[in-house]
Order: structure tokens, then sequence, then C-alpha cells
């Protein structure tokens, strides 16, 4: 059991939930400290953490189900443990069930709108897989429903939504469907050639990083404009001056002509880039703030 359970971590990358949890920690900080004049309590942070942990879980549980066809003529994804037959379809579906069971207590432990709005949060959860299927903004689908991290956590802390929370929505959409833009652009030649949908494939591997830097110049503009709808200081806008030049850097790793170091932009870079917007906030919103 153990060994499936290893099997099935490395199988959903759970590494790369580094991606969305420090937003879902940021939504959670800047709903409590905006509409309440407090942090939150660190049994809401407990709860959320189960929660994005079984959404993460059950989002690449079924992604990895739902694509192991795929996966197996893709060269680059043909080792992956279902592909390989290293953990059977049903083994994996119980995990997804498990992990939708976890979401579900966790949600409920929260505000009582978390368990209402649970069923949209789902959808996206299961869709996004389908969309290469059949559309090429299967990338700003993946942003939609990952960005629901930071924005369930301002829910989960204060029942309510904002213009604030909104924005940062769109911020961290933005971000993750730009940076699985270029992740994409390894595959432009297979997704071509079976008939996928993504924008490499449909606007080519140069025009799909200008449509990524596009969609990350408005996440720098996002997370630059929270600092002026917002009581955050000097402390959060160092996070944002260090996150856009994250970004750029991220950009410049990255050409047509070499695409040798896209693991490096997409998982390196992008996980610095959560953590350190996240600590800056932290710093900002709970040291900064007894200060002024």
């Amino acid at each position: 059991m153990i060994r499936k359970v290893r099997i099935f971590l490395e199988m959903i990358k759970f590494e790369h939930t580094i991606f969305a949890l420090p937003f879902a920690f940021i939504g959670a900080l800047l709903g409590a400290v905006e509409t309440e004049g407090r942090l939150p309590s660190w049994a809401e942070i407990g709860w959320i953490l189960l929660a994005m942990f079984g959404a993460r879980t059950a989002a690449m549980g079924l992604n990895r189900l739902i694509d192991r066809a795929i996966d197996k003529r893709n060269p680059r994804t043909e080792n992956r443990a279902l592909p390989a037959g290293l953990i059977r379809s049903g083994e994996v579906l119980l995990f997804i069930v498990i992990s939708f069971v976890l979401l579900f207590y966790a949600s409920y432990r929260l505000d009582p709108i978390c368990v209402q709005l649970m069923p949209i949060a789902v959808f996206m959860l299961v869709i996004y897989s389908y969309t290469k299927r059949f559309t090429w903004l299967c990338h700003v689908v993946l942003g939609l429903t990952i960005g629901l991290a930071p924005l369930g956590g301002w829910v989960a802390v204060t029942g309510s939504f904002s213009l604030t929370a909104w924005l940062l929505y769109l911020s961290v959409v933005m971000w993750i469907a730009g940076f699985d833009i270029i992740y994409a652009c390894q595959d432009y030649e297979f997704d071509r050639k079976e008939g996928l949908h993504s924008i490499p494939a449909r606007f080519g591997v140069e025009g799909a990083l200008r449509i990524a830097r596009a969609f990350h110049i408005v996440t720098a503009a996002g997370f630059l404009a929270l600092f002026w709808m917002t009581d955050l200081s000097w402390g959060y806008l160092v996070g944002t001056v260090a996150a856009a030049c994250i970004l750029m850097y991220e950009h410049w790793l990255v050409k047509p002509s070499d695409m040798s170091r896209v693991q490096t932009a997409f998982f390196t870079m992008n996980g610095t880039l959560s953590i350190v917007l996240f600590a800056f906030t932290l710093f900002d919103l709970v040291v900064l703030s007894r200060w002024a």
C-alpha cells in the first residue's frame, strides 16, 4: 500500500502543489485582514491546507486517468505510472474518490458557502482534462481552475467575495495559463500530429511564447493593482517587484529555438514566485502591520 501511495504521489507530481497552495494562503490572509481586520485562525489554515491537498490530488488523478491513452502515445509521458502499468486505473479512481471526500469534509469545516460552491470546483476539476480535445483555450481553463485556490482561500475565511478577491483570482488565472502555455510548447509537434488543441499547436511556439508573455504582463499588473486597492505596504510591493523579475527571467530562459530549460522555467521559477509573493505578503500583514 505504501508503495502504491508513493507511486500515486509521484504520478500526480505532488510537489507541484507549491504553485497554488501559497496563493490559497494569500487569499485567506488578504480576505481576513481586509474584510474582518484579523488573521486567519490556525484551524482555518489547517482546513484550507487539507482542502487544497484533496483538490490538487483529485485534479491530477483525474487528469492522469482521463489522459492515460494520450500519455501512452506521447514519448514525453509514456513512462508515467498509468501508461507504464505501475498502477491500475481502479486504484487511481479510488485515490480520486478519497481525495474528493477529503475536499468535501475540509470544505464542510470551513464557511458553509464553501460546500455550496463545491460543485463548481468539482466541475472545473473534471472538465479541464477534456478541454484540449476541443479548444486551444485549455490553458485558460486550467488557470480558471487552479485560480480557484486564492478565491477559495478568501471565501473560506470571509464567506463572501469582493473586487479584491476577483482581481487576485484573475491575476493567478493569467499566471497559471501563461506558464502552462510555456510547458505545452514541449508537446507542440505531438499535439499537432494527434489533433490535440493548444495555443502552441494553434499559433506555433513563437506565437505561443508571445501570448504567454502577454498573460504574465496582466499578472504583474494585477499583483501591482492589489497594492493600490488594499492596505498592503512596501513589504508586499517588494514581493511584487520580485515576482515580476522572476516572470521576466522565466521568459528569458525559454526561446523558440531553445526549449531545453522549459522545466526550470516551469517548475523552479513559478514555484519560487509563489513562495516569494506569499512570504512578502505574510511579512507585510503579520510583521509590518504591527509596526504601523
